[in-house]
C-alpha cells in the first residue's frame, strides 16, 4: 500500500513537470499574424545576351565615302536600345552626330555617311590634322556616342587604314602646287613679276626686286595652297576668314602704296630732268655767243670806257652762265640713277635696302610677314583652318607697312 502511494506521487510530478514544459515550449514559439503578408519571392536574374561585335567593315574609311559595317548580334541589341543613335568610333573618338544613313537589323548591317559636322569637327581635326602620309592606321568601332564602342576586330593591335588625302588627287593637287610654286619662281626670276617698275640701264640686267610686290606673290602663294590642302583633306570651301582679308588687304595696300609713291617720284623727277635739260640747252647755246663777244672786244686796240665796261658785263655773265651750267649738270647727274643702282643684287639685299643702304623699316615688314607666314603654315597642318589673327595683330601688321610706306617719301631709290 505504501508502494503504490509512492509511485503515485511520482507519476504525478513527472506529469507536472511535462506540462510545464509543453507551456515553455508554447510561450517561446512565435504567433503567426493574420494579416501579414507573405515574404516577397526574389525574381529570377534577367538574362544578358550576346554583346553586339563589329566584325567587318566594307568601303573606303575616308571623309565623304560610304561604309557598310558589320555587327553580330545586332538584331538582339535591338531589342532594348535604338540603333538610329549609333556612331562610328575612330581611335576610340565617337564621331558625334554621323549617325546611320541605314539600318539593316535582320542582316546585323548598318550603312555610315562619313562627313563632318560642327559637332564632329574637332574629333576629324585631331585625326586628319598633321598628315605624315595619304594614310593613317585607326582602330574602328561603333557605338551610343555618349557611351562605351562595341567590342571590333578592329582593335589597337588590328587597325585598318584611314585615308586622310585621296591618292589621285593628292597627285593632282601636289602636281598644282609646285607647278605653281615652280612657275611663280621663275618668272620671279627671269621677269618684273615682283621687281621695281621701269626697264634696267644695263643691258642684260634685271631691276632689283619689290618688297612690296614680294610680299603679295608670298601671300599669294602661301594662302592658294592651303586653301588647296584644306580642300583636299575636308572638302571644305568656305575657309577664308574674315581677318585674312584684312591681311591680303594690308599686303595689296602697302604694294599700291609703295607704286603710287615710286610712280609720284619717277614723275617728279622726269618733270624736274626735263627742265633743268631744257635749261642747260639754252645756256649751252649762250655761253659761246657772250664767249664771241668777249673775244670781239679783247682783240680791239682801244677800248672806249663804253667797252670796257660792256666787256665786264659780259665777262659776269659769261661767268654765272658757266657756274649755272655746272650746277645743273650736277642736278642732272643727282636725278639720273647710276647704272648699278638699277640693277638686282639678289632678292634680300634688294628688297632689304634702298639707296642708302639696308633699313630697319625694311627689315621690320619682312620679319612680320615670315612670322606670320609661320604661324599661317603651322595653322593649317596641324587644324586645318585658316587662322584667325586678331584686330591687334593685323594693326600691328598695319602699323609696320604704313611706317614702310611712310619713309617711302625720302627713300632714295
Amino acid at each position: 500500500m505504501e508502494n503504490k502511494t509512492r509511485f503515485s506521487i511520482t507519476g504525478l510530478v513527472i506529469s507536472a513537470i511535462a506540462f510545464s514544459g509543453l507551456m515553455l515550449a508554447s510561450a517561446q514559439t512565435p504567433t503567426p499574424v493574420a494579416n501579414a503578408s507573405p515574404s516577397p519571392t526574389a525574381s529570377p536574374a534577367p538574362t544578358v545576351g550576346p554583346a553586339p561585335k563589329v566584325v567587318a567593315v566594307e568601303g573606303h574609311l575616308e571623309l565623304d565615302d560610304i561604309i557598310r559595317v558589320q555587327i553580330d548580334h545586332l538584331a538582339e541589341w535591338d531589342e532594348k536600345n535604338d540603333p538610329t543613335k549609333l556612331v562610328p568610333f575612330l581611335n576610340g573618338r565617337a564621331i558625334r552626330g554621323n549617325y546611320p544613313e541605314e539600318i539593316h537589323v535582320t542582316r546585323n548591317m548598318v550603312f555610315f555617311h562619313l562627313e563632318i559636322s560642327p559637332e564632329s569637327k574637332d574629333a576629324w581635326t585631331d585625326l586628319l590634322g598633321a598628315p605624315e602620309g595619304m594614310r593613317r592606321q585607326v582602330s574602328f568601332s561603333v557605338g551610343l556616342e555618349n557611351e562605351s564602342p562595341f567590342d571590333s576586330v578592329f582593335d589597337q593591335g588590328h587597325r585598318m587604314p584611314l585615308t586622310v588625302i585621296s591618292p589621285v588627287y593628292g597627285v593632282v593637287a601636289a602636281i598644282v602646287v609646285f607647278a605653281t610654286l615652280i612657275f611663280l619662281v621663275w618668272l620671279g626670276k627671269t621677269t618684273s613679276l615682283i621687281r621695281q617698275r621701269g626697264t634696267s640701264d644695263v643691258p642684260g640686267k634685271l631691276r632689283p626686286y619689290n618688297l612690296g610686290r614680294t610680299q603679295m606673290a608670298f601671300w599669294f602663294f602661301v594662302i592658294s595652297a592651303s586653301y588647296l590642302t584644306i580642300w583636299l583633306i575636308t572638302d571644305a570651301l568656305d575657309t577664308i576668314t574674315p581677318s585674312l582679308l584684312g591681311l591680303m588687304g594690308i599686303s595689296a595696300g602697302t604694294a599700291l602704296g609703295e607704286a603710287m609713291i615710286d610712280s609720284s617720284k619717277d614723275n617728279a623727277n622726269e618733270d624736274q630732268k626735263r627742265s633743268l635739260t631744257s635749261e642747260r640747252q639754252a645756256l649751252e647755246q649762250s655761253v659761246p655767243e657772250l664767249q664771241e663777244q668777249v673775244s670781239a672786244l679783247n682783240t680791239k686796240t682801244n677800248l672806249t670806257p663804253e667797252d670796257t665796261s660792256n666787256r665786264d658785263s659780259l665777262n659776269k655773265q659769261l661767268q654765272a652762265s658757266r657756274t649755272r651750267l655746272a650746277d645743273i649738270n650736277q642736278q642732272i647727274q643727282a636725278l639720273t640713277p647710276q647704272a648699278a643702282a638699277g640693277v638686282s643684287r639678289g632678292l634680300l639685299p634688294d628688297i632689304l635696302s634702298d639707296g642708302a643702304g639696308y633699313s630697319f623699316h625694311r627689315f621690320q615688314i619682312f620679319a612680320w610677314t615670315i612670322v606670320l607666314g609661320i604661324i599661317f603654315v603651322s595653322s593649317v597642318y596641324n587644324n586645318l583652318t585658316m587662322p584667325e589673327f586678331s584686330a591687334t595683330l593685323l594693326g600691328l601688321m598695319g602699323i609696320s607697312s604704313g611706317t614702310y610706306i611712310g619713309f617711302k617719301f625720302p627713300e632714295n631709290k
